[in-house]
């Protein structure tokens, strides 16, 4: 009896490696949780990403357009910039943005270091110059300190700033999800509904684009491969920066981490819903007309890639003094 016990003993760890080795096998991956490399410059990074006197306003910050309580974005078609203008493209999240090949839907920033300088100095957005950001900072005890402390030096710059929202932004990604639990080995952490609307994901083709880690953010693709996507909006993607007719429409994939949570989807928010995103995708990229049952297993299995989301303390921000530029929220 007590061989025998060790047998189906050993024969379930067998069985449970075998199980776990095949989920390593599969297109997507688990989210590692980040440990800072640098807590202070972190820190200092978190209290410019919601400072919003980092615009011409003394109204926008970074957590405007990419809200952290939100899913990292903020829930329009298009964001709301500096005097109220429209913006012309919908704000990707910037969850677990660090694991993208480039930033912005076309690509034009390399990392989220440069990313982060650009609202800062656009008119449609936060509507100020780098200097005069960097001379508000200057003009705060508390901010050179900081400075300071993280940078060994007195007074801040551009690159300092920009280098400090990336840090920041680098920690915000969204580990545990139940599909990573599953992926790791939890057979139960996934109902029957969801696991078929992976298999149909990954089998329709899916996962030629949306795969690792992030699900997607790896590639830049045409949107419209197989039909033409109708839109009002005016935004080419790459093309845009490069030129060439080739590149029209061509898009950065975006993450489906934590998609439910980041409506209304497409670079135009065109569509509002899972379900509506789902039936547009398999349309127009795959040329497959899904079912509503086949729709629901899909959207079930997107809704267990939302993760742990960043969970911190609000950071106090330091006040202005007398020196301090005053903001102007309404020239």
């Amino acid at each position: 009896m007590k061989l025998r016990a060790l047998s189906v003993a050993i024969m379930s760890v067998v069985a449970a490696s075998a199980w776990t080795l095949g989920r390593a096998a599969e297109p997507i991956q688990p989210i590692k949780a980040i440990k800072p490399k640098n807590p202070a410059m972190v820190e200092l990074g978190k209290k410019l990403y919601f400072d919003p006197r980092l615009s011409l306003s003394g109204f926008i910050s970074c957590n405007s357009c990419h809200n952290l309580s939100m899913g990292g974005t903020d829930n329009l078609q298009t964001s709301i910039g500096h005097n109220w203008q429209q913006g012309p493209i919908n704000a990707p999240t910037v969850l677990n943005s660090s694991m993208n090949l480039a930033q912005f839907w076309d690509g034009r920033a390399a990392d989220l270091k440069a990313q982060a300088g650009g609202p800062i100095a656009n008119p449609g957005e936060m509507a100020f110059t780098h200097e005069l950001a960097v001379g508000v900072l200057n003009s705060i005890p508390a901010y050179k300190a900081e400075f300071k402390k993280v940078f060994g030096k007195d007074t801040a710059n551009i690159d300092m700033v920009t280098d400090a929202i990336a840090a920041f932004e680098e920690t915000l990604v969204t580990p545990d999800s139940r599909f990573d639990k599953w992926l790791k080995g939890d057979k139960k952490a996934l109902t029957a509904q969801e696991k078929a609307g992976y298999e149909l994901f990954k089998n329709s083709g899916c996962t030629a684009c949306h795969y690792g880690p992030a699900v997607g953010g790896s590639s830049f693709q045409k949107m419209g491969l197989v039909k033409e996507y109708d839109t009002k909006s005016k935004m080419a993607g790459v093309a845009g920066l490069t030129g060439k007719d080739a590149d029209r429409m061509k898009f950065k994939v975006p993450t489906l981490r934590n998609v439910e949570m980041t409506y209304p989807y497409f670079h135009d928010g065109g569509a509002w819903t899972l379900e509506e995103a789902v039936d547009i995708m398999g349309k127009l990229q795959l040329g497959r007309t899904y079912s509503k049952e086949e729709i629901a297993q899909i959207v079930a299995f997107l809704k267990t890639l939302t993760g742990k989301q960043p969970d911190f303390k609000l950071p106090i921000l330091p006040p202005s003094t007398n020196d301090t530029p005053k903001p102007k929220p309404f020239g």
